[in-house]
């Protein structure tokens, strides 16, 4: 029985009881004393009924509206980062502390690897997603995130769907380009955007050496020796992490050596007008984005590491930085 059912019923059954007993009041001192008796009980009714409605309704997510961070934003120094994630990862709890299944952890490589060669760097650990992002000299490319369990079937199957859907970006972009008069600029945009989506998409199909990070999940002891490969650039153990939903995870890209600063396109110019409505689903200077969306409470999980040199006002998040000027389930974008 809902809590307003019970307290329309007691109120149906006892107040006509208190009426009456407040007409006759003062007749007896018996009268009297029921009549409080009645109140008294009441009372204790209707609060024993408030504190089962309260304890009856159900317990909601306290990490609703958390998003978790893990990895680098733009004017974040790249080697006050690594060396973030190496000192994490020394103190990280050993079993006793940790999960059963282990620790979440994003691992940043030196260098982009082809499908193939992910089996040698993270075959002894539980992988849930890889970044990967075709490296493009001076273009900006899409970052995107490919949700990986078995390493490296589901890289290899997953790049063949995003091949597809850049072939069908560069064919809108072409589209595009043909409807469009009068605005040199915005036919140049359109253009690129084509010319990177075919290239985008012929990389893919061929399984290019393009996987950059991955997100893993093992005990304290297997992260320290995946750490310890020649191709792992980091390790950075995010123990807080629980939901990969609500985590965004953002590694620096191989080439980032130095400061993660936005990116610049070689064969855009230099202010480009952005496309209103008529603009593809997938614009040519693309954004990456994760999982979930930034919420209000946010946390980091490694300590903001020092910048060793400023850096020009960041994009919303990371795209290819081949060009001087750079800084995440589906393909997204950066």
């Amino acid at each position: 029985m809902r809590a307003g059912d019970l307290l329309r019923q007691i109120d149906q059954r006892l107040l006509p009881l208190l009426s009456q007993a407040v007409a006759r009041l003062g007749e007896t001192s018996a009268r009297s004393r029921v009549l409080a008796g009645t109140a008294l009980l009441s009372v204790t009714a209707v609060l024993l009924t408030a504190v089962w409605a309260a304890d009856d309704r159900p317990v909601g997510d306290p990490t609703v509206g958390e998003v978790t961070r893990v990895g680098v934003v733009d004017g974040d120094s790249v080697p006050g980062y690594l060396r973030a994630a190496a000192a994490d990862l020394a103190t990280l709890a050993e079993p006793a502390a940790t999960p059963a299944d282990g620790t979440y952890a994003l691992v940043s490589l030196d260098s982009y690897l082809a499908p193939q060669g992910l089996d040698a760097v993270l075959g002894d650990v539980s992988v849930a997603a890889v970044f990967g992002r075709v490296p493009l000299p001076g273009r900006q490319t899409e970052i995107v995130r490919i949700p990986a369990q078995r390493v490296p079937e589901d890289v290899i199957a997953a790049m063949a769907e995003v091949a597809a859907r850049k072939d069908r970006e560069a064919a809108d972009y072409r589209a595009r380009v043909a409807a469009t008069t009068g605005d040199a600029e915005l036919r140049q945009l359109y253009a690129s955007g084509a010319e990177v989506a075919d290239a985008e998409a012929a990389a893919y199909r061929a399984g290019c050496a393009c996987v950059y990070a991955a997100v893993v999940r093992a005990q304290p002891a297997t992260l320290r020796a995946v750490a310890s490969r020649r191709a792992v650039r980091a390790v950075d153990p995010a123990p807080e992490v629980h939901r990969l939903d609500r985590t965004v995870f953002t590694p620096p890209l191989p080439e980032q050596r130095d400061v993660v600063r936005p990116p610049a396109d070689a064969a855009l110019p230099e202010a480009t007008p952005s496309p209103s409505a008529s603009s593809p689903t997938a614009s040519p200077s693309p954004t990456a984005v994760e999982s979930s969306e930034p919420a209000p409470t946010v946390t980091e999980s490694s300590p903001t590491p020092e910048q060793e040199t400023p850096s020009a006002p960041p994009p919303t998040v990371t795209t290819s930085p081949d060009a001087s000027g750079g800084r995440p389930v589906q393909p997204t974008q950066s």
